[in-house]
Parts: C-alpha cells; structure tokens; sequence
C-alpha cells in the first residue's frame, strides 16, 4: 500500500520572532501554526555562526514548507551580526558620499556590499535581509539618518539597483523600505506616530520615485512606513488602502510582497489593538504583518486572527525564498567570487 504524501503547509501572513538562539517548546508550537508564514531575527538571536545555523536549520525544519527566515541586516548601525567572522558593513550613506566623488567607485561598492551582505546570510541560513532603504536623506529623521543613500532620488535609485544585483549574485531578494519615504519627518515610528504634511503629487515625484522606477521586476518586496500623510489619508501608510492597492499597487504597478512594518511600534498604535492592527495591514494590500518583541501579542493575534492568503499572495511570499542552495560558511571563505568583493569592498570604502 501506498503511503499518501503529505501535503506541506503554505506559508501565513504573520511573520514572528523568537527570544534567543534556540528555539523553546512554546516557540516550535508557535511556528507549526498555519497563520505563520515567516520568522524575522534580532541581535539577541545571534551567539556566534554555528549557533546562528543551527538555530535557522531548527527554523526551516519546522514546517515541511520551510518558513521565511529574515533580518534587519543593512550595514552600518542597522547590522544584527556583527562578529564571528560577519562583515562590518558601512551605512549607506557612505556609499551616496562616495557617489558625490566617484559614481562608478559607488556602483561597485554598493554591489560589493549587496553580494558579501546576503553571501554570509545565506550560508548561515538566513533567506532575506529587509534592505535597501529607499528613504531620501532629508538630514532631518532620527531615525533614518545615515541608513540613507542619498538626498537625490535618482542616487537612490542607482545604488539601490546595485545592492540589489549583489543581493541576486548570492540568491537573496529585496526589500525596499519604508514606501512611500521615511526620511522627510523627525519623529521615530517606533516611539512616536510621524505626521508628514506634503502633497502626493510631491510625494510622488521625490520620495517614491525610487519605487516606481525600480518597479517589482527588481525589487523583490516593499514594506510601508507607520508614517501618517494626511493630505493623502487619516491611515499610516502601511494600514492604508489608498496608498497600498491604490497607488502602489495600481498606479505604480507593483506586483511583489508587501510587508507590514512592526505591528508592536507605536506608529501603528493608531489602528487599535494588536488585531486590528493586523486586519487594517491585511485589508490594506500587505501581504504577511510583522509582530516582533512581543510573543503574547503574537499568540493572541494567532488566536484571534481569521485570514487566508489568495493564491497569488502565496505565490508572492513563496518567490522570496532562495532559487538555488547556498554555500556554508568555510566553503563560502575559499569562493573567489567572495573573496574579491570582500577584498575591494574594503578597498573602496576605505579609499572612496
């Protein structure tokens, strides 16, 4: 007699963490439930590179689909493994001042930076950094700041592109991030709820330019910002339909995941409590939400949440995941092709 296959679970639209670097009993529970569709990591998770693998095999291992494993990894202060062996990546706005002296110098080096940053992800299992940051350097956001290309969209635009072929080179997607732009307003969305006055029209032909330009036959996903523009919607653009479906989706034409910034920042306070937080992300056009730093809102939004994912969406979420399997990490060191970027990276940083 035949044994029936099993059909493997498709991925949810909550994305959750986990509090160190292995994973509790409470927490495989947690990532064996259908509503789970990713597993995003922090610093927290990281002990050293062997643990680090050991922790995403635990991860992959925990559904027959394996679940998105991603992480804030951009470079400079936004870099969640820093030691070990992991390259120390600069913030992206050296990148945009070497630009100012040199564009091909830049061009390189953001491609460098692209490749060596998802190279060594990957061969420790991780399938997806949320970067690059798409925000245009105002010089005013605290929060932003130097994770900013550039002032000019177009700069941010072409070093972008950049990050992204490195990213490809090692088999990672993309996130742009936070759609439609961060950089204009002071306040920190994870503390405060940010107000940005401007038009659309204005909006449109600064701070989300990038987005249409690169469009989703580059950038692989978007995740919206927990900003408020009223001029366009009372929501947060992550919990609005106009600027999701409507202008994202339509008038831009973009077709790949949307995520939702952190559900648990204050910026996303505005929509109620933890599930109608997520219902307004959902309803607005994102695909999977983020619950991070906080396991009990994320078990009661498991409980209470009540939302399948289309077949397209599906298939959008599972396009993130790596096309081709990656080298471990001693086997990744003797790669030329890593090697090389490691080695001009430095030089181009340092001499740029």
């Amino acid at each position: 007699m035949s044994r029936k296959k099993k059909k493997s679970l498709p991925p949810g639209p909550v994305m959750v963490d986990v509090a160190g670097a292995t994973l509790t009993k409470q927490e495989k529970k947690r990532l064996r439930h259908p509503l789970v569709g990713g597993v995003i990591l922090f610093a927290r998770n990281f002990q050293d590179r062997r643990a680090l693998c050991e922790l995403t095999d635990a991860i992959h291992e925990a559904r027959d689909e394996p679940l998105l494993i991603a992480v804030d990894h951009e470079g400079g202060r936004v870099q969640r493994f820093r030691s070990d062996g992991f390259t120390v990546l600069p913030p992206m706005r050296r990148l945009g001042e070497i630009w100012n002296r040199d564009p091909l110098v830049a061009m390189r080096a953001a491609s460098d930076v692209g490749y060596v940053l998802a190279a060594e992800l990957r061969s420790c299992g991780v399938d997806l950094s949320f970067t690059p940051v798409l925000d245009l350097d105002y010089g005013v956001s605290k929060v932003i700041g130097d994770r900013a290309f550039h002032r000019d969209p177009r700069v941010v635009t072409m070093l972008s592109r950049a990050v992204i072929q490195g990213l490809g080179l090692a088999g990672m997607a993309s996130c742009g991030k936070h759609f439609p732009g961060h950089g204009f307003v002071s306040a920190d969305s994870h503390h405060d709820i940010p107000v940005d006055p401007r038009s659309l029209e204005r909006i449109l032909h600064e701070d989300a330019a990038p987005y249409g330009w690169l469009g989703d036959n580059v950038l692989s996903a978007v995740m919206p910002a927990h900003v408020i523009y009223p001029k366009v919607d009372k929501h947060p653009a992550g919990f609005s339909r106009r600027w999701v479906s409507e202008i994202l989706r339509d008038r831009l034409h973009y077709d790949g995941v949307v995520f939702s910034d952190d559900l648990t920042m204050e910026g996303a306070s505005v929509a109620g409590d933890i599930l109608a937080r997520a219902e307004a992300a959902l309803h607005a056009g994102c695909d999977m939400v983020l619950v991070c730093n906080r396991p009990d809102l994320a078990d009661e939004l498991l409980e209470r949440l009540s939302w399948d994912l289309d077949d397209r969406a599906v298939e959008r979420i599972r396009h993130l995941m790596p096309r081709f399997r990656a080298p471990r990490w001693d086997a990744l060191q003797a790669e030329r092709r890593y090697q090389h970027a490691r080695s001009s990276l430095q030089s181009e940083i340092v001499s740029g």
